[in-house]
């Protein structure tokens, strides 16, 4: 009970500080002259900096993509890595302008902390990764298993979900970090570890013997991983969100970094719209008309952040799945700029 009221008591004072500090963002991240992004600590796929310390990932590039369509210029942006304990309050205190940070749209954060998911950028599900050498091709055989979980997460109440309405035994030992989280496991100090499938396809290849390990084919879990930004800044909100619906909506037009100067003489009016050749779509949110068109030269449509960062062509190989587009399959689906 004491337990339930601290959370409530957290949760309410987040509230609080992202209500009282609702300022325009934009007005403020264009007097800085950059963007200040909030980022997993080191998820491959996602973000992670590499050995010159450039950022890369899903996530980075959804950030880069905001910063393109302020300043024209995908490289007005800084990273802060966060831990899952400490990201909501990273970004409710103003530690950052946009999380961005494989986080999973759930009722309760949404109701709880003051702050407002935008939009899901993967769509993904929780598993589980054992050595090989266990001879284990199913989480069903994980009853009695120590599992390696990182603490603050949806991660950690999916697990009590699936192993009691299984009727199995576990023990949890839980983390700060990620790299806390991976280290344990490949000590030994833990049978399984259990995250979000796309972070153990990308995770997987950091350790030692990557071949040695395998993900289980359990999903166990909907985890829509959403970028989040603080409660009552409407426009701030609705510049990020439709800074992804860009994204989206040039895929499926056919609209792509490398053709978005060719396309601006389209007669398509929708691909009019877009770039902003037809109409003015930026004012409304403050941004300048040719916003997406900034987007799309400077990082990109949909898919081609996703396949440089965790596509089949990538070590980690994922294919687009449910993350395909609606007329493909998926569910990812933008609203029509018009």
């Amino acid at each position: 009970m004491k337990k339930a009221l601290l959370g409530v008591a957290i949760g309410a004072s987040l509230a609080l500080a992202a209500t009282a500090a609702f300022a325009d963002t934009l007005d403020d991240v264009k007097a800085r002259g950059y963007l200040q992004c909030g980022v997993a600590d080191g998820t491959n796929g996602f973000a992670v900096p590499d050995s010159n310390n450039e950022w890369h990932g899903i996530d980075v590039d959804y950030c880069r993509a905001i910063a393109a369509g302020i300043f024209n210029d995908a490289t007005a942006v800084r990273f802060t890595p966060l831990t899952s304990v400490v990201r909501f309050q990273a970004l409710a205190s103003r530690e950052v302008d946009v999380l961005a940070r494989t986080t999973t749209w759930t009722m309760s954060r949404d109701t709880t902390y003051g702050l407002t998911f935008v939009a899901p950028i993967y769509y993904d599900g929780q598993g589980f990764m054992v050595k090989k050498s266990l001879g284990i091709s199913s989480a069903l055989e994980l009853g009695g298993a120590t599992i390696c979980i990182e603490s603050g997460t949806t991660t950690e109440l999916n697990a009590a979900d699936y192993f009691a309405s299984n009727g199995l035994e576990y023990n949890p030992v839980t983390f700060v970090n990620q790299d806390e989280v991976y280290k344990a496991y490949e000590e030994g100090r833990c049978d399984t570890l259990t995250t979000d499938r796309s972070a153990l396809a990308g995770n997987r290849l950091t350790l030692q013997v990557p071949d040695e390990h395998i993900v289980l084919p359990e999903i166990i879990s909907k985890e829509p991983l959403t970028s989040m930004v603080r409660q009552g800044d409407d426009l701030w909100f609705k510049i990020n969100r439709w800074v992804f619906n860009a994204m989206l909506e040039a895929e499926e037009l056919g609209v792509s970094s490398t053709n978005v100067d060719e396309m601006l003489a389209s007669d398509n009016p929708a691909i009019r719209r877009l770039l902003g050749v037809e109409g003015d779509f930026g004012t409304p949110i403050g941004l300048d008309k040719d916003w997406a068109y900034r987007v799309i030269k400077n990082v990109g449509n949909y898919a081609e952040i996703f396949d440089r960062n965790v596509g089949a062509g990538t070590p980690i190989g994922l294919s687009r799945g449910v993350n395909a587009l609606w007329k493909d399959g998926g569910i990812q689906y933008a609203a029509p700029i018009r």
